[in-house]
């Protein structure tokens, strides 16, 4: 009996050791460095709306064509909810604003963060922006 107790504890505890390196990305306070696209799944197909560079706690964009004009910093609290600190292009232009940022940091899949926008009629708008393969 003592070795199925120890085996539970011990997993138990790999299962511990594994949440706690999964929330340590979110510890961190900030999302790993690279450029992620953004797009939105609408009327049956998906819609570009630009890319958001990230390095550090500063990021630039959306940008669709040409280059960022400006960067702005951002911060990402323990639960992987980002406050951005500048505008976000069309996000919040036009009378649209920020409902919500959720970060996904999976060791499986590329980070990525959703963006839920309010417009100005009172709907939402879901988008998903993904880190590219190099970043």
């Amino acid at each position: 009996m003592p070795s199925l107790i120890s085996c539970i504890f011990i997993g138990t505890m790999l299962l511990a050791a594994t949440t706690g390196a999964a929330r340590a990305d979110f510890s961190d306070g900030k999302m790993p460095d690279g450029t992620y696209h953004c797009e939105v799944y609408l009327l049956g197909m998906f819609l570009d709306l630009g890319d958001i560079t990230i390095k550090g706690n500063v990021y630039t964009g959306p940008v669709t064509f040409g280059t960022a004009q400006q960067a702005y910093n951002y911060q990402m609290n323990a639960n992987g909810e980002i406050s951005w600190l500048g505008p976000l292009g069309g996000y919040t232009a036009g009378g649209n604003s920020l409902s919500m940022t959720q970060a996904t940091l999976d060791g499986q899949n590329p980070p990525s963060f959703d963006i839920i926008m309010k417009q100005p009629d009172g709907a939402f708008t879901a988008s998903t922006c993904t880190r590219g393969s190099n970043p």
